[in-house]
Formats: C-alpha cells, sequence, structure tokens
C-alpha cells in the first residue's frame, strides 16, 4: 500500500473545501424550485424570451469576436513589434474593469455628445436600450476570451509549416486559411464557447446600456427585485443549465483525443 504524504493530505483537504464552496450553493438553488415550477418557467414567454435574447446576443458576440479577434489574434501570436505587450494589456482590461464602467464607457462614445454616437445617431443605429447595445457589450466583454485562446493555439502551430507554404509561393492567407486555420480549429471552438459563455453571464454592463429588452440575468435581477427567490431561482436554475452545457462541451474538446476516443 503506497503511503501518502501530508501534502497530498492537505490537498485534497482543501480541494474538498474549494468543491463544496463552489457546489454547495448551486445545489441549493438548483433543487430549490419544482419541477412544476420549472416547468412554469419555461411556459412563460418572458423567461423564453430572456433566455432566448441571452443565447442569440451571445451567439452574436462569438460571431463578431471570430471575424475581428482571428486576425489580431494571429498577429499577437506570430509578430514581435514595440508595445506588444501593451497591446495585450488592452485587449485583456475588459476582463479586470468593474462591469458597469464597460457599460459607462461604452454609452459614453454612443451617446449623441459624442462624433461617433451623433454619426449612428444619422443611420438609426441605436445602442442605449436596444439588441444592437446588447451585442455591443457582450462582444466588448467576450473578445479577450476569444483572442487569448486562439493566441494560445497559433503559438502552438510550429511557424516552419507556415514557412513552408510560403517558400512554395502561397500568400500570407492562403497559407493561413489553407494552413494554420485547419490545424487551430479546436482552440477556434475553445475560443467561440468562451466568448459565448461569458457573454451569457454578463449583468453589469447590460443593465447600464440597455436594461430592455431583457436578458436572462436582467430578468433574474428584477424578479429577485420584485418577488424574492421564489420566482427569480427557476429562471436562474434554467440559466445555470446553459451555462454548464456549454462548459461542458469546452471540457469535451480540451480533452486529448486518446482520452475522447
Amino acid at each position: 500500500m503506497v503511503r501518502r504524504e501530508p501534502f497530498f493530505w492537505v490537498s485534497v483537504s482543501c480541494g474538498i473545501v474549494a468543491l463544496t464552496f463552489i457546489v454547495l450553493p448551486l445545489w441549493e438553488m438548483l433543487t430549490a424550485p419544482s419541477l412544476a415550477m420549472l416547468g412554469e418557467a419555461l411556459e412563460d414567454p418572458a423567461v423564453l424570451s430572456s433566455i432566448w435574447l441571452s443565447i442569440y446576443t451571445a451567439a452574436a458576440a462569438a460571431a463578431i469576436s471570430f471575424v475581428i479577434g482571428t486576425p489580431l489574434a494571429y498577429l499577437l501570436a506570430r509578430c514581435h513589434f514595440r508595445g506588444k505587450r501593451l497591446v495585450e494589456s488592452l485587449i485583456d482590461l475588459p476582463i479586470v474593469i468593474p462591469h458597469p464602467v464597460v457599460g459607462i464607457a461604452i454609452l459614453s462614445v454612443a451617446g449623441r455628445n459624442h462624433w461617433l454616437g451623433a454619426f449612428m445617431s444619422e443611420l438609426g443605429i441605436r445602442i442605449m436600450g436596444s439588441v444592437t447595445g446588447i451585442i455591443t457589450v457582450l462582444t466588448f466583454v467576450g473578445l479577450p476570451f476569444y483572442i487569448n485562446a486562439l493566441k494560445s493555439g497559433i503559438e502552438a502551430v510550429s511557424p516552419r509549416l507556415e514557412n513552408v507554404s510560403r517558400s512554395l509561393g502561397a500568400s500570407l492567407g492562403s497559407t493561413f486559411v489553407r494552413v494554420t486555420f485547419p490545424l487551430v480549429r479546436r482552440s477556434i471552438l475553445i475560443g467561440l464557447i468562451m466568448c459565448c459563455a461569458r457573454a451569457i453571464s454578463e449583468f453589469g454592463a447590460v443593465v447600464v446600456v440597455a436594461y430592455h429588452p431583457m436578458i436572462a440575468p436582467v430578468l433574474i435581477f428584477e424578479r429577485y427585485e420584485g418577488y424574492g427567490l421564489k420566482y427569480s431561482q427557476p429562471v436562474a436554475v434554467w440559466l445555470v443549465l446553459v451555462c454548464l452545457t456549454l462548459f461542458l462541451v469546452l471540457r469535451i474538446l480540451t480533452l486529448p483525443r486518446k482520452k475522447r476516443a
């Protein structure tokens, strides 16, 4: 029988405490509503609308992050230039700043007193209290997760493969599409899921920019403020299940291929 050292048992004990700290509140919340209450929540048009809006806007934010974040992730992974650390720090900034500050910052640019806000107003684009505003906020908070995930994936690909393609006459764009992109597909999927999951959970910035139409976190907050735990818990349970599904998919994608086979 292998004798375990004291540090092993300390690690196990700390792990149990950490898992209990995370699981216990979630378990109590998930098991508090009855099946009938969960069913009634799904029959409520406001609940369905808010959950669908959360999923739709989060998916839109992930799609936008894919379009504008992929070239930037490639640039950061392959190029070394003065100020690169500053650029990486700016990309990570939405992760650490308080969420209401994100909403205030976006409204500062999108307001009519700013030239960009005035220009968007002339084009009929409205940020305050609109789905466009929600997507803007969710893209802002989710983009760093996509860029960082893809950047790590590209850095793991040997530059020699790209150099061979370039030596055969392929352009940089063609090399990326035909060589790099297929090799980082899992990183792209992981980045998209991380971005989407982060976007679905956003509350503080959204409530500043667009209280209406209501995404699921805002609806949960409103029902808690107005009616208490009983009416907010069923909606919270369904939102947690959506997020749990996303992260289960993420964990499956990050498993080594041999383990998934």
